[in-house]
């Protein structure tokens, strides 16, 4: 069940969307000032918010922008309510990091298909993003089992692929020879290291992207792969 809020002063209104949604499906949280909006995004999973425009309190062009910089809600779907069919509403509302605006009166299958539009692609996007690890010019798509660096395919061996990217699954964390072994099943792990190395160009003596912790296993760097920066040459 997805949860939504609904940011909305007018009772009435608020009162009818909220009664629809919910048996659409949805679970809905109502909230009637701006400024209360941050302290129930913290406390409570939101899908998705429905922000009017003139709140009291805080007003929602503000809101917006405040969920857009809150690390917990950033990537939230906002769907903005606004009373004026002008452009200008719409224009501040987008510039403010909403995804969408609805004009009242509000038209209620025309409401939730937006809702509906709104969490398919941040499903979509969420999906993609658990698909694909990026760091910096290193891409793994573990459902392709493709791994593209510095812009070109890199070939690798299913065995090696697998070591790869459960390495990249743990970036930052070191992993012991027993957990990779019981996720890959094999051992040849340090001749596996080696050849990773090979692929990438990471220097065995000085390793930067794949490093061994004597004792306790391998550390996969994820801010190694960034582009080394260029310097001009004044001539």
């Amino acid at each position: 069940m997805h949860n939504i809020l609904l940011v909305e002063d007018d009772i009435s209104l608020a009162d009818w969307v909220c009664e629809y949604l919910t048996e659409q499906g949805f679970n809905v949280t109502h909230v009637a000032r701006g400024d209360l909006v941050l302290d129930v995004i913290k406390q409570n999973t939101t899908d998705i918010v429905l922000l009017d425009v003139m709140l009291p309190g805080l007003n929602g062009i503000e809101v917006c922008r405040l969920i857009r910089q809150h690390e917990q809600s950033k990537q939230v779907p906002i769907i903005m309510l606004t009373a004026r069919a002008d452009e200008f509403d719409e224009v501040i509302g987008l510039e403010a990091g909403a995804d969408d605006y609805v004009i009242k009166p509000v038209r209620p299958r025309a409401l939730l298909a937006r809702i509906n539009r709104q969490l398919s692609h941040k499903e979509s996007t969420e999906d993609k993003l658990n698909t694909e690890l990026v760091f910096g010019e290193l891409t793994i798509n573990q459902e392709a089992k493709r791994v593209i660096y510095q812009g070109e395919e890199i070939e690798l061996s299913t065995s090696l692929f697998a070591f790869l990217t459960y390495l990249a699954q743990h970036a930052g964390s070191v992993v012991d020879r027993d957990s990779v072994f019981k996720a890959l099943k094999k051992r040849e792990y340090d001749v596996m290291l080696s050849s990773l190395r090979k692929l990438f160009n990471d220097d065995p003596q000085k390793p930067k992207k794949f490093k061994t912790i004597w004792g306790k296993g391998y550390l996969f760097v994820g801010d190694a792969w960034q582009e080394a920066p260029t310097h001009d040459l004044e001539g």
